[in-house]
């Protein structure tokens, strides 16, 4: 139990400390913001008088938001690596590494590091959403589901990005392989069209996409009401975040090799 309280208690500081970055410099956030915004205001608000997009009772604007939050969040998460590369390059990782906390602590700080960058961009999206007048559901319950699938999302996602840290090593390779991955997730899901007007052989491809998933429980919350698929998708997205951060601990001492 002690080991168990210590490695707790190290994730923490991992994550206070990375916190504190973040409070002393957040322009790399509000940048990060432009991308989901225009997403809203220009493609949702073109997109909106098509009603085959969204389900019969609802706007387009009120179909594409949470599949916008999903997609920013994706975006901060996927290239949360480039942040480790670079601490490697300038030797703070290596310290960090070589200091009694166990590797997985590491992983897991960084990762809750990046789930509150995530929570950042979804205060964002959802302020907007209220400004534009998307009619979404802000029952209390259903924000704090949101926000807990948002940085279950994001521990994920930046433990897969410090997952491939270990192998492509380089600020550039980070930066392509995010590309190669994020865009293909993004389309392939149901983030901004229904499953059904998809192909099969993409239909195929979506439903083993964790991003479906995710998307999916932000729309039950935020929209449909509907929760018979939210136990499916936080069993997904749990099974997921254990998953990269377990293979993420297990190679990110290559990093430094």
């Amino acid at each position: 139990m002690s080991e168990i309280k210590e490695s707790i208690e190290d994730s923490f500081t991992i994550a206070e400390m990375e916190a504190r970055k973040i409070k002393h410099d957040s322009y790399e956030l509000w940048i990060r913001s432009i991308q989901p915004l225009l997403w809203l205001l220009i493609f949702g608000e073109v997109f909106n008088a098509v009603h085959q997009l969204a389900p019969p009772g609802y706007t387009y604007l009120q179909y594409l938001t949470p599949g916008v939050l999903a997609q920013s969040v994706l975006f901060v998460a996927i290239f949360y690596g480039i942040t480790i590369v670079w601490e490697r390059d300038m030797g703070l990782l290596t310290k960090l590494l070589s200091s009694p906390s166990r590797i997985s602590s590491v992983v897991v700080g960084k990762a809750l590091a990046a789930s509150i960058r995530g929570v950042f961009q979804a205060v964002v999206i959802l302020a907007l959403a209220t400004i534009i007048r998307v009619n979404l559901n802000f029952g209390v319950f259903d924000v704090l589901g949101v926000f807990a699938v948002i940085v279950l999302f994001a521990m994920a996602f930046s433990s897969l990005s410090m997952l491939l840290a270990s192998f492509f090593k380089t600020r550039d390779r980070m930066m392509g392989i995010g590309q190669a991955i994020t865009m293909p997730l993004f389309f392939a899901s149901n983030a901004i069209y229904p499953l059904s007007l998809m192909p099969p052989w993409l239909q195929a491809i979506a439903f083993f996409n964790p991003l479906s998933y995710v998307v999916d429980a932000l729309r039950s919350m935020l929209l449909t009401g509907n929760y018979s698929n939210l136990p499916l998708d936080i069993v997904v997205l749990v099974v997921s975040t254990i998953i990269f951060v377990g293979l993420a601990s297990l190679a990110l001492r290559r990093i430094i090799e």
